[in-house]
């Protein structure tokens, strides 16, 4: 289905369209064919370890970096052909804060709202509805030198957002934050979305992919080795794990040999401890009836699901 927004025809199915997007320097390609599509509305992650290409591939799609060649549009426009116009339609959070720390979180708010191209009228009213949604009001003529990391990074996403934008792009928007403040920046992310806002995100925290995003790229020496949901990716790792405690090693050791000749992978034993691996939860019932059949007794256990640290370590690490 096609709609005309803003003047100019676009997919209702894509907000961003990247198509076989590559980037070398010094004859290196650091980026190698990549190609995606982001939905309206979805949280989409790009993972990938350091000198992947990851960063690159961020840079271009916030038209910071021109590509070797491929092309990105972003809410039907093409990034290379009408990058003024791009610029418009996304925010900015990046890792480094933009905001001018001898400011006050008013100031600086006022200051990008102008920028923006508000009057002062209108600058001062998206100024005070910022401030008020992400719980800055109190703080708002402090010096930003009283602030948290965790108010800096609201203020610095809260500059972002002064024109509204249908896309935003968020670089490490929790990096260095401890755990609590770094879950309600996922809150109000969410929030973000629940809005409208299409989110395009880089981590270092896998968790907080498996957490926040609908989609996730995963990025090694410059080529996309994985992509789909957080699920879609663990399922192609691996399988659930069957944790077994065993009283001691010697009752490890013979429930080993009890169900090994029934699975086709192998089963692990460390000390008294056994790790095996299931296609089917319902493996789970039958493996412990015949545990219990050989007269071996479990102390403890736990079925574990492949985690978004083996789908990094299976598909950049593992292969490196």
């Amino acid at each position: 289905m096609i709609k005309k927004q803003k003047g100019k025809l676009m997919s209702e199915k894509y907000a961003v369209q990247v198509n076989h997007l590559s980037k070398t320097f010094n004859q290196k390609k650091v980026v190698d064919d990549i190609s995606f599509n982001i939905k309206p509305g979805e949280i989409f992650a790009l993972l990938g370890p350091n000198g992947a290409g990851k960063t690159t591939t961020f840079r271009i799609m916030t038209t910071l970096l021109k590509p070797t060649s491929g092309s990105i549009t972003i809410m039907g426009y093409d990034t290379q052909k009408e990058p003024q116009k791009v610029r418009s339609l996304f925010g900015l959070t990046s890792k480094d804060a933009s905001i001018d720390k001898d400011l006050s979180a008013r100031e600086n708010l006022m200051i990008f709202a102008r920028l923006n191209g508000l009057s002062r009228k209108d600058a001062k009213v998206r100024t005070e509805e910022l401030l008020t949604e992400f719980s800055l009001i109190n703080s708002a003529d402090k010096a930003l030198s009283t602030f948290s990391g965790g108010m800096r990074r609201r203020l610095d996403l809260a500059v972002s957002l002064i024109a509204r934008p249908a896309v935003i792009f968020l670089d490490e928007p929790t990096t260095g934050l401890d755990p609590q403040t770094r879950i309600q920046m996922w809150d109000t992310i969410r929030d973000l979305v629940k809005a409208g806002s299409t989110i395009i995100l880089t981590t270092q925290y896998l968790e907080e992919a498996d957490q926040l995003a609908d989609h996730i790229a995963m990025i090694d020496h410059g080529k996309m080795v994985g992509y789909g949901t957080p699920n879609e990716l663990k399922a192609k790792v691996g399988n659930e794990k069957l944790n077994l405690k065993f009283e001691d090693e010697n009752q490890a050791e013979k429930a080993v040999q009890s169900i090994q000749s029934d699975l086709k992978e192998k089963v692990q034993q460390n000390g008294n401890s056994v790790v095996i691996p299931i296609s089917d939860i319902n493996e789970v019932p039958i493996i412990l009836h015949q545990l219990t059949q050989a007269n071996l007794k479990i102390s403890d256990l736990n079925v574990k699901q492949p985690s978004m640290d083996d789908v990094f370590f299976a598909m950049t690490v593992g292969k490196n």
